[in-house]
């Protein structure tokens, strides 16, 4: 059996310990400080809110297309967030809970809600001028308007960085939602 050696498992053992403290505190911060704070309830509507509006003006015929892009923006989103979280690109404030250290409300409410939309919406346009749009809207309103709200900060991130990330991720949820590839089951 080929496994790490004894020295590297210790090494990494005691990085996982060092992770079990900080979450055990960033808990306790969390019950104490964030837990039901005005901070924590607007995160908490603004993650159940846009899925109950795309609920209720989703195109109904359309809505496992544009779940796919979704999807796709939550995972990619989520996956980024922890990235830069813990490259120390940037922090965030109101979690909606502590077990993860992105921002439950953008990763897996706005930004795929969003997506959805612009997918839906006027479908004929260009996917690179509507990718345009998102792009510049996200990257420069809301991740600016959220820094200032102070729901997160960027000790090494600037907005402008954001937006190439945001236009390939349109694109690509505008390529899995129009695929030729989804057929029905047989």
């Amino acid at each position: 059996m080929i496994r790490p050696s004894d020295h590297i498992q210790k090494l990494i053992n005691e990085q996982y310990k060092t992770i079990d403290d900080a979450h055990s505190r960033l808990t306790e911060i969390w019950l104490k400080d964030i837990l039901f704070s005005f901070g924590w309830m607007t995160t908490l509507l603004l993650t159940v809110v846009p899925w109950i509006v795309w609920f209720i003006f989703r195109d109904k015929e359309s809505s496992t297309r544009l779940i796919l892009g979704g999807l796709w923006a939550m995972l990619i989103s989520s996956w980024l967030d922890y990235v830069g979280v813990a490259l120390g690109l940037w922090r965030y404030y109101n979690k909606l809970i502590p077990l993860m250290p992105d921002y439950i409300a953008w990763d897996f409410a706005l930004m795929p809600v969003t997506i959805m939309f612009f997918l839906q919406i006027k479908p004929q346009v260009s996917p690179i001028i509507k990718g345009l749009i998102f792009s510049g809207m996200t990257a420069f309103i809301a991740e600016p308007f959220f820094l200032w709200l102070g729901y997160y900060k960027y000790p090494g991130w600037n907005s402008i960085f954001s937006f190439p990330f945001f236009f390939v991720i349109y694109l690509i949820a505008h390529k899995l939602a129009h695929s030729s590839a989804i057929k029905p089951l047989l």
